[in-house]
């Protein structure tokens, strides 16, 4: 699996006015309608329910809010980068200025958890994390995460 066959390059944004968790799920709940046609509301209480069993917050200023939903054929992704981090009951409390989000069929089992360590393993990576800090253009962005993987062969 690859970041490329998750995520399309209208489903990378910058945020500019997002100031609080709960507005950062919904403006991904709105990026997923726009880009996938999911419904809002539904993602957003998808990934409200996930959030109640645990924060996806995973530090270093890192979320990746995740949910399962019916009427998805395969795993997709959106990503989001804020200009103004906002907290996010993280792990190691340090507010979040990147969001990762993965989508995936009701059923779909193993491939969502590929998918999450995919990203999950992508985002760790500080170098990948600070170029896309240090970058607010979604075709950049695009090009960082997706590129990202090719640079893990050592």
């Amino acid at each position: 699996m690859k970041l490329a066959k998750l995520l399309t390059p209208d489903a990378v944004k910058v945020l500019s006015s997002t100031s609080s968790k709960k507005r950062l799920l919904a403006d991904i709940g709105e990026l997923a309608e726009a880009t996938y046609g999911l419904e809002s509301q539904r993602v957003i209480e998808a990934l409200l329910a996930r959030e109640s069993l645990g924060p996806t917050g995973v530090g270093h200023g890192v979320a990746l809010p995740h949910a399962r939903l019916d009427g998805l054929d395969e795993v997709v992704g959106l990503f989001v980068l804020l200009e103004k981090p906002v907290d996010f009951g993280a792990v190691d409390r340090q507010p979040v200025d990147i969001a990762f989000s993965l989508f995936a069929p009701e059923n779909a089992g193993v491939e969502h958890l590929k998918a999450l360590a995919l990203v999950s393993r992508t985002l760790r990576d500080p170098n990948v994390c600070a170029k896309l800090r240090a970058n607010p253009d979604p075709g950049t962005l695009y090009s960082i995460l997706t590129e990202a993987e090719g640079l893990k062969v050592a």
